[in-house]
């Protein structure tokens, strides 16, 4: 099963940069894990099988979003560099 908004659907264009920063990079891999985590909760939550309150799924939303502006921000530290 394929969860929306995973890294590859939100960043297409640098699967080869997820790929290498996965293997190569402690705080890339630990904020994806987190990213991953978050968001497949939220899938959980939005498919019924997890329920909760309306607010609680909001803020697990703002926290997916804060974590992926944080990763975009490590693609660009990286794209600078090469």
């Amino acid at each position: 099963m394929r969860i929306p908004h995973g890294l590859q659907d939100e960043f297409p264009d640098e699967a080869k940069l997820i790929s290498r920063l996965g293997r190569t990079n402690y705080l890339f891999r630990r904020i994806a894990t987190q990213y991953d985590d978050t968001n497949r909760q939220i899938y959980r939550i939005e498919s019924g099988e997890e329920p909760t309150t309306d607010e609680f799924l909001e803020q697990l939303k703002k926290k997916r979003l804060k974590l992926k502006d944080k990763i975009a921000g490590i693609f660009l530290t990286f794209e600078r560099r090469m």
